[in-house]
């Protein structure tokens, strides 16, 4: 079965196994300078006609799916009623659907009233991933997020408020040397005023498309993190988020230097260890040539 997928295409790791449907292609801010995921492609919102017709078609071989992920990184960009539209016929298109959910950016979750927000979670959208990346006003402005520590917490909380389930990511090495610990510190305190479902910990890597704009925009020299000084990072991080509930914690991608993986609070203290440990054995650490992102 094809359907049609406006390569590249991109989802969390956690929806490896969900059925995707490109509703938005590409990102209708794509300014992130650390972020090569859309650059070829121009935002743009799918028509119905063409988006009904791949439901129906996945449906027919697909029949018992049970997870939906809306792609590409924009989902929520679209209007309510048209998200009310799509989520509300993939429900009754796929009779054994859990879930339903995609990327958020904060801009998006501060553009819907929380009157919007009910709604789309009353329909059936589930999840929200948000790329967080740090807590530091100072490294989201060099990286030109366009979120602040402000907005993050604000349009996250808005959410978690809503009754959505968040998972967001963060990104180990983002200030470089120069910023390291200033990028930790607030980027745990951030995650501490959120407490989100989930937290993904991803490690810097910049591909040949966006090296040259990031190091621009950063507008000082940048020097990366080595080995050591991302686990120095993971350990701080991890030290310094105090949850208001649970968080499931991850540092598990293809890019981290190792898998860590716990809930916090009560697995803190297991994973700082763990941490310590390796700092002594660089030999267990993943081979640069296996990390991407």
């Amino acid at each position: 079965m094809d359907l049609n997928y406006d390569y590249p295409l991109y989802r969390p790791p956690s929806e490896a196994n969900s059925m995707i449907f490109q509703v938005t292609l590409g990102c209708s801010f794509n300014k992130c300078s650390f972020c090569n995921m859309y650059r070829t492609k121009s935002y743009s919102e799918r028509p119905w006609d063409e988006i009904q017709m791949e439901i129906d078609l996945a449906s027919k071989f697909y029949p018992e799916t049970k997870r939906v992920f809306l792609a590409d990184g924009d989902a929520l960009n679209l209007s309510v009623d048209r998200l009310i539209q799509i989520i509300e016929y993939i429900y009754k298109k796929f009779p054994s659907l859990e879930r339903v959910s995609s990327y958020a950016m904060p801009k998006n979750l501060l553009q819907k009233t929380d009157t919007d927000l009910k709604k789309l979670k009353n329909a059936g959208l589930d999840m929200l991933y948000v790329g967080i990346e740090s807590g530091n006003d100072i490294v989201l402005k060099k990286v030109t997020k366009g979120a602040t520590f402000k907005t993050i917490v604000e349009s996250c909380n808005k959410a978690i408020n809503n009754g959505f389930i968040l998972s967001c990511m963060v990104i180990l090495g983002l200030g470089g040397t120069t910023y390291s610990k200033k990028h930790i510190l607030d980027t745990a305190k951030v995650l501490g005023e959120i407490s989100p479902n989930y937290v993904g910990a991803l490690n810097l890597q910049l591909e040949d498309g966006v090296y040259e704009e990031f190091m621009t925009k950063y507008e000082e020299p940048f020097t990366f993190l080595n080995d050591s000084q991302i686990l120095d990072e993971l350990e701080l991080l991890v030290s310094n988020i105090h949850p208001k509930r649970n968080i499931i914690f991850r540092a598990n991608h293809a890019s981290n230097v190792y898998s860590v993986k716990g809930t916090l609070p009560q697995d803190k203290e297991k994973i700082v260890s763990l941490i310590k440990n390796l700092r002594g054995h660089p030999e267990m650490l993943k081979p640069k040539i296996l990390r991407r992102f």
